[in-house]
């Protein structure tokens, strides 16, 4: 009899206690930890903590993940990473385990899902976009592209000041890859793709690119679900995967954003969303941006932003639209002429991965339900939705014909 996931590992670390199964993903299992010696002095991690593990033999995307880490730590809107260790199981097979802060709020698709789908609170919107929207500044500070930026990962830590707030903090980094300015050797395709499909960039689905502006994409899908409670390719009927691609890689759709939001929050959304992407707004001209006004200035959260720091010498933080792109119901279908072409400024160009070797295992996910399918795409290089013809889901170590829905 095949026994289930949590029963296959087993074993504590040096000085903590595994306890129970808080996530489940591709990757393996996410467990929640206590630390041996909770109340001393001497003791090398905090308790609780998140642990996620997989057999070693199959670990390659906690250990990419690990890698990524250790380059992007010191930010409070990122995941903070203890280490790593190994332990046994019954069997004798060695486990890895990545040791990460414990988010006690859940991911923010835990509250997106406990809203029935209204979408939350604008306020909360503001605060938490603030929050992602600075993890996101220190990451591509740091050289790197999330490549898969969605709700379920990123994850909601108590504020400091024990306001009941939550601060939105970026975490599950297996797919992220450094960015083309970081690197030397350039080549024309980044031949594996990371990500989810409903958060893909069209240039990603088009052109096999994966840069900064695909992240702020994604964030436009995130902000979009926060403030509906839907993405915005949702549709009446469902979509597959290949026609969900086939969507966002069409010039002529565009992502519907309600009319039920407010004009700031409809201006931000037409930043991110725009298809080509240098016209797509940048991290710092978002941070600028009136639907984040006044967000962050009076110290709610209770943590500490370098950047703000320098630049203003406050630094503690809190967590900016006009018409639609292609508004539902009552709302205009005026666009203008940047937000509807689909094809690529040439001046973009992407470089090998020196870190990535080989091919990354898919993508981690925390929640043990998680409705969108996480996948590592092999692209191709037809340019009409290249994705579309070679639908494979890489995973370690094989690789399997990928055929789910994407439905909502």
């Amino acid at each position: 009899m095949k026994r289930k996931a949590e029963d296959l590992v087993c074993g504590h670390g040096t000085s903590w206690v595994r306890g129970q199964v808080i996530g489940k993903g591709s990757f393996g299992s996410v467990f929640l930890a206590t630390s041996k010696n909770p109340g001393s002095r001497f003791s090398c991690f905090p308790s609780p903590m998140a642990v996620k593990s997989a057999k070693v033999s199959g670990s390659a995307s906690l250990q990419k993940e690990k890698e990524v880490l250790d380059k992007v730590k010191g930010c409070p809107f990122v995941i903070d990473c203890f280490g790593e260790e190994i332990t046994t199981q019954e069997d004798g097979e060695m486990v890895y385990n990545l040791l990460l802060e414990y988010a006690s709020g859940g991911t923010l698709a835990d509250s997106i899902k406990k809203s029935g789908g209204c979408g939350l609170p604008e306020s909360d919107v503001k605060r938490y976009t603030k929050s992602i929207l600075k993890g996101l500044r220190h990451i591509h500070d740091c050289g790197y592209v999330h490549c898969d930026l969605k709700p379920e990962n990123v994850l909601l830590v108590p504020s400091i000041n024990s306001s009941g707030n939550f601060v939105a903090k970026i975490g599950d980094f297996g797919l992220s890859k450094r960015s083309a300015q970081s690197k030397k050797r350039r080549f024309d395709l980044d031949l594996y793709l990371r990500g989810t499909p409903p958060y893909l960039a069209p240039e990603t689905v088009i052109e096999n690119v994966q840069e900064l502006p695909s992240d702020i994409w994604a964030m436009g899908c995130v902000v979009c679900e926060m403030l509906t409670g839907k993405s915005p390719w949702d549709r009446a009927e469902e979509l597959n995967t290949k026609d969900l691609l086939r969507l966002i890689g069409d010039q002529r759709e565009l992502p519907k954003i309600p009319s039920g939001i407010s004009e700031d929050a409809r201006g931000f959304l037409k930043a991110c969303l725009v298809r080509k992407p240098m016209f797509r707004f940048t991290v710092e001209m978002l941070m600028d941006h009136t639907f984040l006004a006044g967000v962050g200035e009076h110290d709610d959260e209770g943590l500490l932003d370098v950047h703000d720091d320098e630049e203003r010498g406050e630094g503690l933080l809190d967590i900016h639209d006009e018409e639609p792109l292609a508004a539902s119901s009552s709302s205009s279908t005026e666009t203008d002429a940047e937000l509807s072409g689909s094809s690529f400024s040439g001046d973009w160009s992407l470089v090998s991965d020196d870190d990535d070797d080989g091919i990354d295992s898919a993508s981690c996910s925390w929640p043990e339900e998680v409705e969108d399918v996480e996948v590592q795409f092999i692209g191709s290089s037809d340019k009409e939705v290249s994705l579309l013809g070679s639908l494979n889901c890489i995973t370690q170590p094989y690789i399997l014909e990928y055929s789910s829905d994407y439905t909502r």
